[in-house]
């Protein structure tokens, strides 16, 4: 998802829900202002989860019960998240059928029976699937999106689905994160006045509050990054190809992907896991290295720092005193854990910018029809949904118009010289030219530095207020990034983002899970009104 305007950065991917209960109801101990006085499963984690319906202490439908509770009572009622856009009908008939299962012995994975949240603007039957527009606002896909098959198979329930920034922040350069006209303005659970950052911020808010285990966000360029930095979550976005794009709204064939966004680097292997799989109908799978299926659970190595070379990319701080102070501490929290730290550069940093807004212009127009037509949309183009939101402009565009979506319909087809010409650009210069050459420089396992600053103040009328990321080089390059929290700036959490070459997701994991286990620098929300604000 293209995130803000070019010169920030680009960020993807780029039936309104019942409550389970009451609204406003005081469920599994949650009170109305947010925080958690006894909430059973409060920083729940996958695999301890896992532990109580193993020895017959948790049902896979009491969690999902709880879960579901947890939204009613936060979410929709105090202090009313908006995170959740729609809740799966079918969670506690699945949750019954997966829990028959382990009864008669058949367990299907570290996922059997945990509840998951989906962004939506992924296929997953019975749901509608509507890029948090109101013209797909009666689209229920007929099938699955290919990762979400694989979770079903590894016995994952699908609990619902999560608000984004509308069409995966790619409708406008003046849009505010986390805002649609189906969802409504998702709060960031930290400070409830700052934003949740996109495009997957109802992910990120999701799994940041405890309303599931664990959640799948999406990303064309920081929209699983920077919404997981911002709420203090693991966030992993894959090398493109890792996992199938198809089923999902799309941006652009180039850059998109799907991710996990989690508590811990642990849930995020595990999750990882169950979502990897070659898929003949995606363009990307062919670039797929030819190998055994990965367990990146076996990768949480917490020594794995230790003789590890790890470079700062500092042209990518400097963009709020305080989170490089914080990144300073993580620094050296990366030495005191065994590893040699230096400066390093992407020499190309910054040079493909402009050729990468012409690339997503030019596979959002392409891409989007085609998944219209496809999936039997009720709208069948790019410009029917330009008309659409004209003829509905007081609900569709009270904040921000559509100035994207007119750019991207005024360019050409995908065989246009200046297409190709712009997508060779930005893959040479932040792949092999930027991110490799950068590794192979000094002979280093990753790269990293701030993921964001901290989240800024929700601006429905000026749009966000971004300074600067640092996950950029990733994305474009199509590369893996993983960010993982490194502390907090005025109770706002902040990130550092580990940055590798082509399918290097093993190695990361390795990396994070050892400055996670390292630091422990994760909190939970505290759902606070408001703070002082921060520097930029």
């Amino acid at each position: 998802m293209r995130h803000l305007p070019l010169a920030f950065a680009i960020t993807l991917l780029l039936a309104g829900c019942q409550p389970a209960t009451t609204p406003g109801a005081d469920t599994q101990g949650v009170v109305n202002d947010g925080r958690s006085a006894a909430f059973a499963f409060e920083e729940a984690t996958v695999s301890g989860l896992q532990r109580k319906m193993t020895a017959g202490e948790l049902s896979s439908h009491a969690l999902v019960q709880a879960y579901l509770d947890r939204i009613a009572a936060i979410d929709k009622a105090g202090p009313a998240l908006h995170a959740v856009i729609e809740l799966n009908p079918d969670a506690l008939k699945d949750a019954d059928r997966l829990d028959a299962e382990r009864k008669a012995g058949k367990l299907r994975g570290p996922l059997h029976g945990i509840p998951v949240l989906l962004k939506d603007n992924i296929d997953a039957v019975p749901m509608v699937n509507s890029a948090g527009s109101l013209a797909l606002a009666e689209h229920r896909p007929k099938y699955d999106a290919y990762l979400v098959r694989k979770l079903r198979i590894a016995g994952a329930v699908i609990l619902g689905k999560t608000n984004l920034s509308e069409w995966a922040n790619f409708r406008s350069t003046q849009s505010s994160s986390g805002w649609s006209g189906r969802g409504g303005q998702t709060r960031n659970p930290y400070v409830l006045d700052r934003s949740p950052c996109g495009s997957s911020a109802g992910t990120g808010s999701a799994i940041a509050a405890n309303l599931a285990t664990v959640g799948i966000g999406t990303e064309t360029d920081g929209s699983i990054i920077c919404p997981a930095a911002v709420a203090g979550l693991v966030g992993l976005k894959p090398t493109v190809g890792l996992v199938s794009r198809n089923g999902i709204i799309p941006i652009s064939i180039s850059q998109d992907t799907a991710g996990p966004m989690t508590r811990s680097v642990a849930d995020a292997a595990a999750l990882l896991t169950a979502i990897d799989g070659a898929d003949n109908s995606d363009a990307a799978a062919s670039e797929r290295p030819v190998r055994a299926a990965i367990d990146y659970t076996a990768h949480l190595n917490a020594e794995a720092l230790k003789g590890a070379r790890i470079g700062v990319v500092r042209k990518l701080m400097g963009f709020q005193p305080e989170t490089d102070a914080v990144m300073e501490q993580a620094i050296a929290a990366l030495k005191a854990a065994g590893a040699t730290v230096v400066d390093a550069q992407i020499p190309t940093l910054g040079q493909w910018d402009a050729a990468e807004l012409v690339l997503l212009q030019y596979e959002f127009k392409a891409g989007l029809n085609d998944y219209l037509i496809r999936s039997l949309a009720p709208r069948h183009s790019l410009v029917e949904l330009i008309e659409f939101n004209q003829q509905h402009a007081r609900e569709e565009m009270p904040h921000f118009g559509q100035d994207t979506f007119e750019a991207s319909q005024a360019r050409g087809p995908l065989t246009d010289k200046a297409y190709r010409e712009a997508r060779d650009k930005t893959r040479r210069l932040a792949g092999p030219q930027g991110i490799d050459a950068a590794l192979r420089a000094q002979h280093l396992d990753a790269l990293v530095a701030p993921a964001m600053t901290t989240a800024w103040p929700i601006d429905t009328v000026h749009g966000d207020h971004f300074t600067g990321a640092g996950y950029g080089p990733a994305a474009a390059a199509r590369y893996p990034s993983l960010t993982v929290p490194m502390g907090q700036v005025q109770g706002l959490p902040v990130g550092m983002v580990f940055m590798g070459t082509a399918w290097s997701e093993p190695r990361l994991i390795e990396l994070g899970y050892a400055f996670e286990q390292a630091t422990k620098a994760r909190k939970p929300p505290k759902f606070l009104p408001t703070v002082g604000v921060a520097k930029p």
